[in-house]
């Protein structure tokens, strides 16, 4: 099986050159969608994503912070979300109660990977229960525990953040009841290892990624275009739901409902719902979708031409810029210990020091839209905080959302915020934008 894993590895090195686009390029103007794999190169590529995430990323946390066996447990519609990554393309879900063990043995050895039921999930973990021999599954982990005897027993219990806390409290009780006190003594919070599981990308993930989010861009693109917008008749909803329905009719999945908000000039608010889009009108757009189980998070502007432009006024330039230009205070805030409050504070004096106007609320990005690691800032709080308080890692994925407000001189010097999102990668030593970032606006001609 390892040689078939290693031949669908390959799979990523085989797709076109746009499936495998550089990080850090200047976003493409009016990108096409890229085509979709099928389910079934999708399952095998994310199968082989996984046992090389089992093989390296596993043993490298669980020796980074001393914890030699791991245990999650998990029951059907009870997913711990990190169990829910550690299943293979088939398996999909918890079967009745689906309990993980991971074990180092230490002297260099492999982990040994078990999951404590009748049976294997794929070739990734061997089943370790015979319920005819042992009906009681609690009893049969126990037993597994007791024959390894480890010094440190990981749980993901925490009260700090929900990815770290996947255990819920009944089969928590279940699995204390069953060890012995000695045994009890040794739980820890497996925090640290949740956490870092899913926030870490493995290089053959970065591999696709820049194809995931150009598929992102490029929806958008077609959305924010004459395609989809008829200026005078087209309304925001519109937009949305064309959003939903180009997402279906990719076969791919959305994390949240797409936002289209309107900015007009003499409206104090951005408007949205039923609302028609007007000629000098600057649309705003939030954004993602979830393809090969990583989620791509985005903000995008576009402006309606009136009929005698050609580009958006200068104002609305101007405060794209800015935009970027908070973004650049942040990126280059970026460093490898520091916490998300650290990056907070440093960015903001940046952006500040340069006379803009900044609110920042960058969060990673992966396995999920707002994903595990450090919150840098909230847009409804720009202090310090406790989600802020994990520090920077390198290999992990990120959102850069922030705003500007800048006061726009063609509309009579009406304060509008510009909103801006891409999603990047953070090496260790620096952060690129995975596919680009905006620096132009999707122009939409008031006749098509």
């Amino acid at each position: 099986m390892k040689a078939y894993y290693l031949g669908v590895a390959a799979l990523a090195m085989s797709l076109p050159a746009h499936a495998q686009m550089p990080l850090s390029m200047t976003e493409a103007r009016n990108p096409t969608v890229p085509p979709v794999l099928p389910l079934r190169d999708q399952a095998a590529l994310r199968d082989a994503w996984l046992a090389e995430r089992l093989d390296s990323v596993v043993p490298k946390l669980m020796r980074e912070h001393g914890i030699d066996m791991w245990v999650l447990v998990a029951r059907v519609y009870m997913e711990d979300t990190v169990v829910a990554t550690m299943l293979d393309a088939e398996s999909m879900h918890a079967r009745r109660r689906t309990i993980l063990m991971f074990y180092d043995p230490g002297n260099g050895k492999p982990i040994e990977r078990l999951t404590v039921s009748r049976y294997g999930l794929g070739t990734l973990f061997a089943a370790a229960w015979t319920p005819e021999t042992q009906p009681d599954q609690w009893k049969r982990l126990a037993q597994l525990i007791a024959e390894r005897n480890p010094k440190k027993i990981g749980l993901n219990i925490s009260p700090r953040t929900a990815f770290g806390d996947g255990l819920t409290h009944g089969q928590y009780q279940d699995l204390v009841a069953a060890l012995t006190p000695e045994q009890r003594a040794r739980i820890v919070s497996a925090e640290p290892l949740a956490v870092g599981w899913l926030e870490t990308r493995i290089p053959a993930e970065m591999k696709m990624y820049p194809q995931i989010v150009r598929t992102a861009h490029a929806i958008i693109a077609e959305g924010l275009s004459n395609a989809v917008i008829t200026p005078g008749k087209t309304t925001a909803d519109d937009v949305v739901w064309w959003f939903r329905e180009r997402i279906a009719g990719l076969k791919l999945d959305t994390w949240f409902q797409p936002s289209v908000h309107i900015f007009r000039e003499g409206e104090a608010n951005d408007i949205s719902g039923d609302v028609v889009i007007q000629p000098g009108d600057m649309l705003w757009t939030d954004f993602g979708i979830t393809y090969l189980g990583l989620n791509t998070d985005t903000q995008h502007l576009a402006y309606v031409l009136k009929a005698d432009e050609r580009d958006a006024p200068a104002g609305l330039r101007a405060g794209m810029a800015a935009g970027n230009a908070v973004m650049d205070a942040l990126t280059s805030s970026f460093k490898t210990g520091l916490t998300g409050n650290e990056m907070l504070a440093a960015a903001r004096g940046k952006a500040s020091a340069a006379g803009l106007n900044p609110t920042i609320y960058s969060h990673p990005i992966g396995y999920h839209g707002h994903a595990a690691g450090s919150a840098i800032g909230f847009w409804d709080n720009q202090q310090p905080g406790p989600s802020g308080n994990h520090p920077l890692r390198a290999d992990t994925a990120w959102s850069i959302e922030l705003s500007a407000t800048v006061k726009v001189p063609e509309w009579d010097d009406q304060s509008v915020v510009f909103r801006r999102e891409e999603d990047a990668f953070f090496d260790g030593k620096t952060l690129q934008y995975i596919d680009g970032r905006q620096t132009e606006f999707h122009l939409i001609a008031s006749k098509p």
